[in-house]
């Protein structure tokens, strides 16, 4: 019997592509998910009108940290064997899922998309700044961590329910990736970097508030990656 997945997005405010999203998902994906995370632009009237996924509503919008757990606890208590996470703003290619479910086995706890592995013909420019903030903590956690990483924040991977239950994920914000590599190297598990695209459709998408501001972001990506740092040391 093959091992079960779920695909799960988490969305906010994401009526532009949302449908259109979930009908490429479907296509390779039987299980979907969708976490609403307080949605206010009418996706929540779009989500309402199909039957073919499995919706949870956060009442208020709790981050992308928190959505993305919502969905590893659903996917734990539901018997599943593998997750996939994958990006509701339309720049993931869904017929990619089978190969990240495929990777995820033989022991791997997470495969993590990856959009500076290689060269595509669909890949496109990333905001210069978005890719330096990238490149510079993905270098700090290869070398404080000793996890090889080219793309930190790469929303695309899939993980193993068996490594999840190992994680005790707190951070409900962007920088939750952080918080996730900091403790999968303390537990241990097997992490592979898979190939993507390199696909921008909205240069101008906002991370919310202060965060907007590329050196602001920059100071909280590190305050995080810190504290879980000396959150594993305090415990270890």
């Amino acid at each position: 019997m093959p091992p079960s997945f779920l695909t799960a997005l988490p969305v906010f405010n994401e009526v532009k592509y949302v449908n259109e999203v979930l009908n490429l998902v479907k296509q390779y994906s039987e299980n979907v998910l969708v976490i609403d995370d307080g949605s206010t632009d009418g996706t929540t009237e779009i989500l309402a009108q199909r039957n073919d996924v499995i919706v949870i509503h956060h009442e208020q919008n709790s981050g992308y940290g928190a959505a993305l757990n919502t969905a590893f606890q659903y996917a734990i208590n539901h018997g599943y064997d593998t997750v996939v996470t994958i990006d509701c703003d339309g720049q993931h290619e869904p017929q990619r899922i089978p190969e990240f479910v495929e990777a995820c086995t033989n022991g791997v706890d997470i495969v993590s998309g990856s959009r500076y592995l290689q060269q595509f013909d669909e890949d496109t420019l990333p905001p210069e700044q978005r890719r330096k903030i990238n490149e510079t903590v993905s270098a700090e956690i290869s070398r404080r961590l000793g996890i090889k990483l080219t793309d930190a924040f790469c929303g695309f991977k899939a993980y193993s329910t068996r490594g999840l239950k190992k994680l005790n994920l707190t951070e409900n914000g962007y920088a939750m990736p952080l918080e996730l590599w900091v403790q999968a190297a303390q537990h241990e598990l097997e992490i592979i970097e898979w190939p993507v695209p390199l696909i921008y459709l909205d240069e101008d998408r906002s991370f919310g508030g202060v965060l907007d501001d590329a050196t602001t972001r920059l100071e909280y990506y590190h305050l995080v990656l810190d504290r879980s740092i000396a959150k594993t040391e305090q415990f270890a």
